[in-house]
């Protein structure tokens, strides 16, 4: 009785936990900061778009059409009529003790035609808007559960080097792969980050589920947390 008792109470706790857990990082609020990784204040989300729910269904679907848009389709494989040469019987019909064999080309047969192999076709579908929209908002829901979305007022740097906008990385502390999204994505800045392992910058329209279920940290500058809503209100 004790055992059972024991194990009720720590899932309850456990439980607790998790409920404080998401109560603290669903409030929608995210922190600011500076290039220097100096906290400069917080940004409130838009309530009725980001209200903490994750739905795992629409996020899967969605990746799920994303990699299968990315497949080629190209994988061939000859069947027995494309294979060249087996037109001569390889040896007669009977007396050999072998079974009977009409062409060297038989997917028996080394060298032979492949049965039920692939061949080229398109892999590529679409889901709905909507719900492109919402699976979207459910991996920045995960996000912020799991204190993974951040601000940023601007990316300011002395010049446009690589330098610089490594050096703004190590500031944020940032580490694994890291999305930076911000209003309007140029060519210095795109020059400045390329060579950066593991750092992707986008336009907050352009990017989607996909980078951000990819990526360990979202950093999001402050002209593209006041747009977003513009992109995900219906």
């Amino acid at each position: 009785m004790t055992m059972k008792r024991t194990k009720k109470t720590q899932v309850k706790k456990a439980e607790k936990k998790a409920e404080k857990k998401v109560a603290k990082n669903t409030t929608g609020i995210l922190p600011m900061y500076n290039s220097k990784g100096k906290e400069v204040g917080k940004f409130e989300l838009d309530k009725e778009i980001f209200t903490g729910v994750v739905n795992k269904g629409v996020i899967y679907q969605f990746l799920m059409m994303y990699n299968a848009n990315q497949r080629r389709g190209t994988a061939s494989t000859k069947t027995r009529a494309n294979v060249s040469g087996g037109g001569k019987k390889p040896f007669k019909q009977k007396g050999t003790g072998k079974a009977r064999a009409g062409s060297t080309r038989s997917p028996l047969w080394r060298h032979g035609g492949i049965v039920f192999g692939p061949h080229p076709r398109d892999f590529h579908y679409d889901i709905p808007k909507k719900v492109k929209k919402l699976a979207l908002i459910s991996s920045l829901n995960a996000k912020i559960a799991e204190d993974k979305w951040i601000g940023i007022d601007s990316i300011d740097m002395p010049e446009l080097k690589t330098k610089h906008f490594q050096a703004i990385v190590d500031a944020l502390k940032l580490k694994g792969k890291s999305l930076f999204v911000i209003e309007a994505v140029d060519e210095n800045i795109k020059r400045a980050s390329r060579n950066i392992e593991n750092v992707w910058i986008k336009n907050y329209r352009d990017f989607n589920t996909k980078d951000v279920m990819v990526c360990d940290t979202v950093i999001m500058s402050k002209a593209a947390l006041e747009k977003m809503p513009e992109r995900l209100k219906d």
